[in-house]
């Protein structure tokens, strides 16, 4: 396992620093080193006949995904078209190993979705009326799915293969050692003398770790151990300590640098820069979380919650030294980036190998070859496990974006949206808030948002939105199921970890996290919100507004008791959201 791990990392930091690789090599052989992650090297026990057939498909995927490799160059002769039974075979092993490994990863609904649109692109032409298409010759379709850039190796994986895997490779670096322990530090220094100290210790504790991880259920689980007990012990009830935790958890997936792999998913879909993205994505992440924060003193107020006792508080010099232990591999990611201006992927491989030194040490300042080598072991194949999840993931995604291409249904699709909507914006939001929300219940955040902004996004930009603009609200809104019932996993997580109700966490949930729902509607009423490096003055004058419009609406609904107190206060918020000044 820790030799398949190695190779793994080796491998994309490989790519990283080798320079150009052809796609059709360097993706195939990405699936190739997945595989095993999701068949063979897994915590879940199965029935033998299940190991068997998973071992059986993963051996003939890798072995399919290695024999494109090597035949790269003349399967790209062939522009998209099977020619040989043998290449039926190896597409269709690798469109079964792709389905089966998503399923195993994250459960059947993203799988069935894949599964019911390559039905759709062998059969659509006998689907009458305007959502029918043109007969798709068969050597075409499955030629373009699986041995061209249209489907399993296209855009998608790309972005899997070149950025996502190297910053999820440095946030297993930085797990591994004393950062985690660094975030919970200095939040704790910086909020954990104020009123409802504990609770506010989770917001910047998931704001920074979320930044690296990616993923609420990881933040939960992670800060959440500490930070739920805490909270329960500070007086906070079990419902109130859980919702605080799943909200401010949820925060990763919008917080740069990675956004859950949003990010880098946005750069090749919109081909907006990387540090472009980043930057008209912090203002409304930092709102979020600071909505959130006044949202958990409302509720201290109401309680007379106080801050932590001195005992827990960290010492100035633990501080100091623990949080070393990111500020260093995040200075050198940042200063990379933004002042040397190498490519994120490149930044985020020196800063892996900042991380890694740090790993040699520890908050004892001691030189311990053992427990490094420990702690390289763990960042090795936490790295392999998360690069492979979020690879089924985004493979699977990838067959349905590649059927909305070959087809037009994406085109289809957005049509009907122009034309439910009669062509009004504000309507065509809600609809693909809806969709992003339905969507996002049964498949993982990043795929939400990559399928919504398919069918969705080209209908939100012919009626005037700028394309990151409407790739932020889509977003957003695929984000919402990590705290809306019927299914809401950060929720879930946080609430067994409290042992209460979840029905009840994610009511109040909802409530500390309303600006999950409103602040992406900002963005549309308030431009500028996302404008920062264009125009600063008028995006924080936006953001004032956003931001001061939620913070009224979370005190509305937390802090005021009388009914009239609470309408007014709601009308407030949403004026200062949504109404304009300008005239």
């Amino acid at each position: 396992m820790l030799s398949a791990a190695i190779l793994l990392v080796a491998f994309h930091l490989g790519l990283t620093f080798s320079g150009l690789v052809p796609n059709l090599v360097a993706r195939p052989l990405h699936v190739a080193l997945i595989l095993p992650w999701i068949f063979l090297f897994t915590e879940q026990r199965s029935q033998r006949w299940v190991t068997a057939f998973g071992i059986l498909l993963a051996l003939a995927g890798m072995a399919a995904a290695v024999w494109i490799a090597v035949n790269a160059d003349r399967l790209a002769d062939q522009y998209g078209f099977v020619e040989t039974g043998f290449q039926y075979a190896v597409g269709a092993v690798l469109l079964l190993a792709v389905l089966e490994a998503a399923r195993r990863a994250i459960g059947w609904p993203l799988p069935v979705v894949a599964a019911i649109a390559l039905l759709y692109a062998a059969f659509g032409q006998h689907v009458p009326g305007e959502f029918g298409h043109a007969p798709l010759p068969p050597a075409s379709l499955m030629g373009t799915l699986t041995l061209a850039e249209g489907g399993i190796f296209g855009q998608l994986t790309g972005v899997s293969v070149g950025v996502v895997a190297i910053f999820v490779i440095f946030g297993a670096v930085l797990n591994a050692g004393e950062a985690g322990q660094g975030f919970m530090n200095l939040a704790a220094a910086a909020a954990g003398r104020l009123r409802g100290g504990a609770g506010k210790v989770s917001v910047i504790a998931s704001a920074l770790f979320g930044s690296i991880s990616g993923s609420a259920s990881a933040n939960v689980a992670s800060t959440g151990a500490v930070t739920i007990p805490a909270m329960i012990r500070m007086g906070y009830p079990r419902r109130i300590a859980a919702a605080v935790e799943a909200v401010a958890s949820s925060g990763g997936q919008i917080m740069p640098p990675l956004m859950g792999a949003g990010a880098f998913v946005m750069v090749e879909l919109t081909g907006t820069p990387y540090t472009q993205i980043i930057t008209a994505a912090l203002l409304p992440a930092l709102l979020y979380f600071a909505v959130v924060w006044f949202g958990i003193d409302a509720y201290a107020r109401r309680l007379d919650l106080g801050g932590l006792p001195p005992e827990q508080q960290p010492e100035a010099k633990e501080v100091l030294v623990t949080s070393a232990f990111f500020m260093v591999p995040f200075t050198v990611l940042l200063g990379a980036m933004f002042w040397v201006g190498y490519t994120p992927q490149y930044s985020a491989a020196l800063a892996i190998i900042a991380g890694a030194v740090l790993l040699l040490t520890g908050a004892d300042m001691r030189l311990d070859l053992r427990r490094a080598a420990g702690r390289a072991e763990v960042a090795l194949i936490g790295a392999a496990r998360q690069v492979s999840l979020i690879a089924a993931i985004i493979l699977c995604a990838s067959i349905i974006i590649g059927v909305l291409a070959m087809t037009g249904l994406g085109v289809k699709i957005t049509s009907l949206i122009l034309s439910v909507s009669n062509g009004n914006l504000w309507p065509s939001l809600l609809l693909t808030a809806l969709a992003c929300l339905v969507l996002g219940m049964e498949v993982p955040t990043t795929a939400a948002y990559v399928i919504c902004v398919s069918v969705a996004g080209p209908a939100l930009t012919a009626l005037g939105l700028e394309p990151l603009q409407a790739h932020l609200f889509v977003f957003w809104f695929a984000l919402l199921s990590t705290i809306t019932p019927p299914v809401c996993g950060a929720v879930f997580i946080a609430a067994g970890m409290a042992q209460e109700n979840w029905l009840r966490v994610a009511m109040t949930a909802m409530t500390l996290g309303v600006g999950l729902y409103l602040i992406p509607l900002g963005m549309i009423a308030r431009p500028d919100l996302i404008r920062l490096a264009e125009a600063p003055g008028s995006a924080l004058l936006a953001a004032a507004l956003v931001g001061g419009g939620c913070v009224v609406i979370s005190y509305a609904l937390i802090g005021l008791r009388r009914r009239i107190q609470t309408v007014a206060g709601l009308l407030l918020g949403l004026a200062m959201i949504f109404v304009s000044w300008g005239g």
